[in-house]
């Protein structure tokens, strides 16, 4: 009797550390929420858009629960070093930049990068074309980064924004000539609005040494646990279709695909 009292007693110990082990079985997910249709809000306050959507899927696949924090975009890398989340889910690209500070999961989507600026301007992606306008980009974006490197040398202004809201804002008030951004992001977040009708894409831009290879989930340096669980839970969401479905709910008919 005192055996089976014993062997309950371990039993019930296992289960009970068991569902405590579950009950922590929690990723939490670091993103900006000003970048609508990757990531915003509802006027009612709750987050939404594909990368929310996205999260919650890897994170059902992988059998964890996510949470979210908030976070300016330029901090997120060092939040995400101070331990303040696990992972950074929000349209980030993977570029060799980044790589010196943080790790990458798998590239999930990748999405082009397109100039934005008023009908009938004639303004191209070119520092010919760009030299001595006024070009709005996210701050510590790769679309800053990027317009640096290829237009500021050549006589553009660069104007970095701590909010891609402010840049449209700008562009309406007639303060910008133009913006570089995610074409999603631009349709979804201004070209589709009625401040945004005045306005088009007027060409995209590529560079994959500072545009990076795709969209993926930041991590830790090191954090290999976490990069092998989500790499798995990402390879089976992209295999069922749940990133292609997600990427026409949210971008329509812009190709995400990831091409070797």
């Amino acid at each position: 009797m005192k055996l089976s009292k014993k062997m309950l007693l371990l039993a019930c110990a296992a289960v009970a550390a068991s569902s405590m082990a579950n009950a922590e079985r929690t990723l939490r997910f670091g993103l900006e929420a000003q970048y609508p249709p990757f990531e915003s809000k509802s006027p009612s306050g709750a987050l939404q858009g594909f990368d929310i959507d996205l999260g919650n899927a890897v994170c059902a696949s992988a059998k964890l629960k996510c949470t979210w924090v908030e976070n300016a975009f330029d901090g997120l890398i060092p939040a995400l070093q101070a331990k303040k989340f696990d992972a950074i889910n929000s349209a980030m690209n993977a570029t060799n930049q980044r790589r010196q500070s943080i790790d990458f999961s798998r590239t999930i989507y990748r999405v082009p990068t397109m100039l934005i600026a008023r009908k009938g301007s004639g303004l191209k992606p070119t520092p010919e074309a760009l030299a001595g306008k006024r070009i709005g980009v996210l701050h510590a974006s790769i679309q800053e980064i990027y317009a640096k490197a290829h237009w500021e040398t050549k006589g553009a202004i660069v104007v970095p924004y701590q909010d891609q809201n402010q840049v449209y804002s700008d562009m309406t008030a007639g303060r910008l000539d133009a913006t570089l951004v995610m074409a999603p992001a631009g349709q979804k977040g201004f070209l589709a609005r009625p401040e945004g009708q005045g306005f088009e894409f007027a060409g995209a831009v590529r560079d994959d040494q500072i545009l990076g290879s795709g969209i993926a989930f930041g991590l830790r340096k090191g954090d290999h646990a976490t990069q092998r669980e989500l790499d798995a839970a990402i390879a089976k969401v992209q295999a069922n279709g749940t990133v292609k479905a997600l990427a026409q709910k949210y971008f329509g008919d812009i190709d995400v695909s990831v091409k070797d």
